[in-house]
């Protein structure tokens, strides 16, 4: 069955590292900023602790934004909290960002192989099925989450299913195997993110978002090939960008009904 994760009117913005161009990436400051802004999506990173806790953290190591160093998968959730984003910003738990914000949909990256067994949990816990899209470069760890998982979430095409809209395939055929799995968008970079492609993956019943675009130009431009979606690390550009073409969705509160047109 379709899950709600992406029943906003598109474009959808999305808060790269939860808008990095204004506060370091992934933390708590880039996450809150993102949501006051009036952004419904956060896309995030996960990586799993030696005890099983999820962060949203993008490295394997703490080495390149903190003040600490080592593998997260090789210390305790304690130890990876304890450690400060640019010396300042605490690491966030996954499982704390989705209690924040209970109307925000988040679109995670599964980072490392450990991390999909607690991810599953974390998503079956907080009942979070509507609430996230999984993505990864790996096609293995994208296949091992969704089995991990009781019902269905949004999932996003790995390099391969991408490949499969670029050798221009009918739409008909990759609709059905897409649809199994629960693919619901491609998400791609931008040097993918060329008219016939987005035409194929439209073709295939896929939502087009891509990353990472911080220039306005450039913005204006794949929203007019018909991009679904554009994640940025510049959170107040974009939707300064939608407001202008009238374009701008800004997420309402639990219990509200959404702005649909």
């Amino acid at each position: 069955m379709p899950t709600d994760f992406l029943d906003y009117p598109t474009p959808i913005a999305f808060a790269h590292r939860g808008g990095a161009g204004h506060f370091p990436e992934n933390s708590w400051r880039a996450f809150e900023h993102a949501v006051q802004l009036g952004y419904a999506y956060l896309e995030t990173d996960a990586h799993a602790t030696s005890d099983g806790a999820v962060v949203a953290f993008h490295d394997k190591t703490l080495d390149r934004v903190t003040d600490r160093t080592g593998a997260v998968a090789r210390l305790p959730a304690s130890e990876v909290v304890a450690a400060r984003i640019d010396g300042a910003d605490p690491v966030p738990l996954l499982e704390d960002l989705l209690g924040a914000w209970p109307d925000v949909r988040f679109n995670i990256d599964v980072k490392d192989g450990p991390v999909a067994r607690p991810l599953a949990d974390l998503i079956r816990r907080t009942a979070a099925w509507d609430r996230v899209c999984i993505t990864s470069f790996s096609p293995a760890r994208l296949r091992a989450t969704r089995r991990l998982l009781d019902r269905p979430v949004c999932i996003a095409t790995s390099p391969v299913g991408a490949a499969a809209l670029w050798s221009g395939l009918p739409g008909r055929l990759l609709r059905g195997s897409f649809a199994r799995r629960c693919v619901r968008c491609a998400q791609l970079p931008v040097g993918l993110a060329t008219a016939p492609l987005i035409r194929r993956a439209h073709a295939a019943g896929l939502q087009v978002h891509v990353w990472t675009v911080n220039d306005r130009d450039l913005m204006g431009s794949l929203l007019d090939l018909g991009a679904d979606g554009i994640m940025t690390d510049r959170t107040e550009l974009l939707r300064e960008v939608l407001i202008e073409r009238g374009q701008w969705h800004p997420r309402v509160g639990r219990g509200e009904p959404h702005p649909l047109a």
